[in-house]
């Protein structure tokens, strides 16, 4: 069943991470940093399905410089000066195993093409097979795009998701929380359109589960290390973490559904008494309102006998609060234990898993 995944990650220097490296591991080359010296060679990899260099299509005639792997991505070690710029932004999607090779290929590209033609910038594609003794079902693309636009002279000014939230503003495009939305459904839209295309009835959402109404504890992303660590047959501790807290998460949500059976009948019953309750304590605080309100500031002693007032009707709402916020037979906790569940920290039901 074809999954929605998409990671957008960032390749900054204060991660340790340079953009020729990046490139090349992705790609399968070996390429070599003219800043540092250090060179990369990951000419044995095998699971390099297909890559391409896009660029924008408002380039009339594309600029050799950026036509070239290795020197477009030391041009972006060049322009920047700080040691903690971002010199790269990545997108990480799963391709769904259901299309054809090539299907795959033609989806990936058209994501390429639009990312490059909405911010200008270029995207190094590189599409992967899953690894051996891996998720056979594990096709996926990564987008290596630059943080700065590409004009025939070279890089131009931060782009797309890197553009400073000032400048964003000012131009009046979306907040960035907002573009990273509309990624996330583009991709969705384009997965599906591709499914479609090929007569599969299967599609993808990029909505979390709960948005979807799935009540379903979504399955754990493990770190690549653990990931790695346990392919060579090694025993990852974190990844048996991960596992027991999801195992410990589903065996609670199955406690919680088990329970909201029973705790809706009382919560049902509880409901009628405390609206009853609501509606007695909002009229004793109208009746002082209204009150306070025709004595007005200039009658004299209106001050003290609003005060009065006021200490009456507190004494009046406490009284019917007490006689109506308790029904009979229920507590004030049994109230809150009729069902309702905390809301989870935002983001925390997607399916990161793939």
């Amino acid at each position: 069943m074809a999954i929605f995944h998409m990671q957008i990650n960032t390749v900054s220097r204060s991660s340790g991470r340079n953009a020729p490296a990046s490139a090349a591991y992705r790609a399968g080359e070996r390429i070599r940093n003219e800043r540092t010296g250090a060179l990369y060679d990951h000419r044995n990899r095998r699971d390099v399905l297909h890559k391409e260099i896009v660029l924008p299509t408002r380039l009339a005639v594309p600029p050799q410089w950026a036509q070239d792997r290795a020197s477009l991505w030391n041009a972006a070690e060049r322009i920047e000066s700080r040691e903690n710029s971002r010199v790269a932004r990545e997108y990480m999607v799963a391709l769904p195993a259901e299309l054809s090779a090539a299907a795959r290929v033609r989806l990936a590209r058209t994501f390429s093409h639009e990312i490059a033609d909405r911010y200008g910038v270029a995207v190094d594609l590189a599409v992967h097979a899953p690894r051996p003794f891996g998720d056979p079902r594990n096709f996926h693309a990564h987008l290596l795009a630059s943080t700065r636009e590409v004009r025939p002279e070279g890089f131009g000014p931060k782009a797309g998701l890197d553009m400073n939230g000032t400048v964003r503003a000012e131009l009046g495009l979306p907040s960035g929380r907002a573009e990273f939305a509309a990624l996330r459904q583009r991709w969705a839209e384009l997965v599906n359109e591709h499914l479609q295309a090929a007569q599969l009835e299967m599609r993808v959402d990029a909505r979390s589960l709960a948005a979807q109404g799935i009540d379903r504890e979504p399955l754990p992303r493990l770190p690549r290390a653990a990931i790695s660590a346990e392919r060579r047959g090694e025993r990852s501790e974190v990844a048996e973490r991960i596992r027991e807290r999801y195992r410990a998460r589903v065996a609670a949500r199955a406690e919680r559904a088990a329970g909201a059976g029973s705790a809706s009948a009382a919560g049902t019953r509880a409901a009628a008494p405390l609206e009853g309750a609501q509606a007695r304590q909002h009229q004793a605080v109208r009746d002082w309102l209204e009150y306070r309100a025709a004595q007005g500031p200039g009658t004299p002693g209106a001050a003290s006998s609003a005060e009065r007032v006021r200490r009456e009707a507190l004494a009046a709402w406490r009284e019917r609060r007490a006689k109506g916020a308790e029904p009979t037979g229920t507590s004030r906790s049994g109230a809150h234990d009729s069902g309702a569940q905390p809301q989870e920290a935002p983001g925390a039901d997607r399916d990161l898993s793939w």
